[in-house]
């Protein structure tokens, strides 16, 4: 027969030592059952309770969200209806505004226009009369040169005559 006891000796196990390990192991799991795996039972057991009704309150949430989008939709509706009607009334205030711009742009143009009108007929008038100073400028010195007399003894109403005479000429 085998001994075993023999052949445990000589691979270095020692009964002695097993034995003290042995002990230690239980005393060991002995205190981790008392102090350490009960504690942890008990928050892995209140950790279940809480994630069951965490479970539950989504479902009442998930029942409260379909109530409460139902609702949002319907007033989404109403919303929609009401701004649809909004833009109409302000796309015809704003035809109307439109309208009055355009008509008010209209006669700020025509009076533009008139006032445009009136610089221009002015200023051919002081055209005009800057033209016959010129002129009768020139006839002065005409009848200065052709008469040979000093430019004071020029008899002024016989310039301004036929400076008149040209003007009534061109037109």
């Amino acid at each position: 027969m085998v001994d075993i006891y023999g052949i445990l000796q000589k691979i270095g196990f020692d009964w002695q030592v097993a034995l003290a390990n042995l002990v230690n192991f239980l005393i060991i799991l002995f205190l981790l059952k008392k102090f350490a795996f009960k504690p942890i039972g008990k928050l892995i057991k209140d950790r279940r309770d809480k994630i069951s009704e965490g479970l539950q309150k989504a479902k009442e949430a998930e029942a409260r969200l379909a109530e409460v989008d139902a609702i949002g939709i319907s007033r989404l509706k109403e919303t929609d209806q009401k701004s649809a009607a909004m833009m109409v009334e302000a796309q015809a205030r704003a035809k109307k505004l439109e309208e009055s711009l355009m008509k008010k742009a209209e006669g700020r143009q025509q009076q533009a226009l008139e006032q445009a009108r009136e610089q221009h007929k002015k200023a051919q008038e002081e055209s005009q009369r800057m033209i016959l100073q010129e002129a009768g400028a020139l006839v002065r010195e005409m009848i200065v040169k052709t008469v040979g007399l000093k430019p004071e003894a020029v008899d002024e109403a016989l310039i301004e005559k036929a400076v008149l005479q040209l003007h009534h000429d061109k037109h």
